[in-house]
Parts: C-alpha cells; structure tokens; sequence
C-alpha cells in the first residue's frame, strides 16, 4: 500500500510526521474481494479498519426486525470502532461490497498506544468521535426515513 495512502486517511490528519510514523506500524494492509465479510454482529471486536479504497456495507439486525443498512463506508471511513472502544463486541455486520483495501490495527494495541502516548491519544480519540458522531447523524435520519415508510406503508 503507497506511503502517501496511510497519510490521506481522516484519522491521522493534523498528525505531526513523527505521530504518524509511531502509528504506522501498528496498522497492517488488508484487502478483501466483494461480498467478503469483516465481521458479525456480535463476535468479538478484535480489529478497527480504516477504508483507503472500496467500499464497505454496515448492517444492523435488530432483535424485533429486519437488518437495517447503517452506511456505506468508502474511502477515509472507519470500521469497527467497538474494537478502539474497548467493546467487546461488535453490534453490527461489516461487508465488503467491493474489492476493498483496508488498514487494520487491534484495538487493544491502539488504545495501548493512545495511554502511552497521550498527545496522539487525544488526536485519534477527536477524530474517532467526529467520525461516530457523523455516521450517527445518518443512522437517525435512515431510521426515521424508515419509520416513516412503515407509516405510509399501513396507511
């Protein structure tokens, strides 16, 4: 994977040169063939991937209903944020609808890094918050659009 790919990425923006070259080794490439899956809604979360390219498709089944697309997670999106949060399960499906390219890194070691290295620590953890706070803005606004659907539907 180029040099520059792990640079571009969302999460390591306003990282110092010396930041980012400490998280480089953390993170390892990943590519993964549509219709591949990441992960189970339920299994444990090992690993946080972070999308370079492709396209990635998170599903939530609820227990009363059918599975309900989240999002649709491209280039700079992030993947299993329950493993970075110390969750020890995943509460999604994760799949791959493309030929994807991915960064993963444990989320054990990530959060190890952040405690040792504070400074960066605080940078990781604000981008991972604007990024879970953006994709749950959308997450609601789906959910009342199906809502509503369902409404007009029994009208």
């Amino acid at each position: 994977m180029q040099r520059d790919a792990f640079d571009r990425l969302f999460l390591f923006q306003n990282l110092s040169t010396a930041q980012k070259e400490a998280l480089r080794p953390l993170f390892l490439p990943v590519d993964c063939y549509g219709d591949t899956l990441l992960f189970r809604q339920g299994e444990p979360a090992d690993y946080l991937y972070l999308v370079v390219s492709g396209e990635v498709l998170i599903t939530y089944k609820p227990d009363d209903g059918p599975p309900i697309t989240v999002a649709r997670v491209g280039e700079g999106g992030v993947v299993g944020w329950s493993a970075a949060l110390g969750n020890r399960r995943y509460t999604s499906n994760a799949v791959c609808t493309v030929y994807t390219q991915m960064l993963r890194v444990r989320g054990e070691e990530l959060r190890r890094f952040c405690n040792q290295n504070p400074d960066t620590g605080i940078l990781i953890l604000d981008h991972l918050a604007m990024i879970i706070a953006d994709r749950l803005r959308s997450t609601h606004e789906q959910v009342i659009s199906i809502l509503k659907q369902g409404m007009l539907d029994e009208g």
